[in-house]
């Protein structure tokens, strides 16, 4: 099924196992989709062999540098998962760097995300800064993505997390951030089930929402070009430079960060969890498992066959958090039924910068093979 075109012939890539009930996916004449491309671009950009350890050791010489005389060098986003909590020991451990470790607290952490974060501070001596979002405000943002009816309801965290932590860059005097995305692992999210975009959340808040959003600190156009251009903070997928087997990196942060296992990818968090295991699925059919396994497929870490097969039954959910979810948006289970069961919608029915995106097309592509940009923003949006 397609969300934007429900006649769209079922087609599903032949490398791995993205399809379309992703919109904007398109294939070649040997039908290999262009997440494959993007990812093999990607590969391309951070080889693991001799050229990617000497761009690493380029990197690392660069942070040193401008950590000079400062008691941070880098800043490292954890929200108790694994993919931060690796992160975090990769930095410290692995390339001798002194990170401030940053927590954008919404209101949803589960116990043991909580209690990996602490644990993870404590076994690497490194100092942590939570910040904690204004409950009511961003309850209420929550619930206007919600009404909005898009599958980008996960966005106001993503953007959150990523303001926050240039935020205190700039406190900190730190010209650099980690960011815990592993293409190999993780894949490349679809614009169409992922889309960031501050003036995209002014729309949905303005709409749907009941507050002003006068403590959210949101990503807008020109908080881009203050924080790139002018204070020059560069966001590196550290992550990008490593092999990345799941269960290999389970067995090393367990035993030296006392980290434990939560479940399903990303549900360190409740909400995410019932976001991804229930709403996404179910009502948009959109299955994350797909973008990860087809990942895992083309990092060699997983068989076509077995990624198939990992998605082959709807995610399973648990039922309980229906009520939870609702109870913590002070709803009545049948009243948020009535939200969430309203007819999908994309963010193009909205008010977003994509369109202006759109037309700045050609100058974006040059920004982007100048490297002014990262090449993936170009591809994901544009190409």
């Amino acid at each position: 099924m397609d969300m934007l075109n429900p006649e769209r012939p079922y087609q599903i890539c032949t490398r791995c196992i993205m399809d379309t009930t992703v919109p904007s996916i398109r294939f070649d004449e040997d039908g290999v989709c262009n997440f494959c491309e993007m990812h093999d671009i990607i590969a391309e950009q951070y080889p693991l062999d001799e050229r990617g350890k000497k761009k690493l050791d380029v990197t690392v010489a660069r942070i040193k540098k401008a950590g000079e005389g400062k008691k941070y060098d880098v800043i490292c986003g954890c929200s108790g998962g694994r993919d931060s909590s690796w992160t975090m020991l990769v930095a410290v451990k692995k390339l001798g760097l002194r990170p401030l470790v940053v927590h954008f607290d919404n209101g949803w952490n589960s116990s043991i995300a909580v209690a990996n974060i602490k644990n993870a501070c404590d076994a690497l001596d490194l100092d942590l800064v939570t910040y904690v979002a204004d409950w009511d405000e961003f309850r209420d943002l929550q619930i206007a993505f919600l009404k909005a009816s898009t599958p980008d309801v996960e966005v106001p965290t993503d953007v959150a997390i990523h303001a926050v932590m240039h935020k205190i860059a700039v406190e900190e005097g730190v010209k650099f951030i980690f960011n815990g995305h592993s293409f190999r692992t993780e894949g490349i999210a679809p614009k169409d089930w992922t889309y960031l975009d501050g003036r995209y959340i002014r729309d949905v808040q303005k709409l749907f929402g009941k507050f002003k959003l006068n403590h959210f600190h949101n990503f807008n156009l020109g908080d881009y070009f203050y924080y790139h251009f002018i204070k020059r903070i560069e966001v590196i997928p550290i992550l990008n430079f490593f092999p990345y087997v799941k269960k290999d990196v389970d067995k090393i942060i367990e035993a030296e960060l006392g980290w434990q296992n939560y479940g399903g990818h990303h549900h360190e968090s409740t909400y995410t969890k019932f976001i991804q295991s229930y709403l996404l699925p179910r009502k948009f059919h959109v299955d994350k498992r797909r973008t990860e396994n087809s990942a895992m497929i083309r990092s060699g870490y997983m068989t076509r066959e077995e990624a198939l097969e990992g998605v082959k039954e709807l995610y399973p959910y648990d039922e309980t958090l229906i009520g939870y979810v609702a109870e913590k948006f002070d709803m009545t289970e049948a009243e948020f039924r009535e939200i969430t069961d309203q007819p999908v919608k994309s963010f193009r029915d909205y008010k977003s910068y994509y369109p202006m995106i759109r037309m700045l097309g050609l100058p974006i592509k040059t920004a982007a093979q100048l490297g002014i940009i990262p090449r993936l923003l170009y591809l994901k949006f544009l190409g």
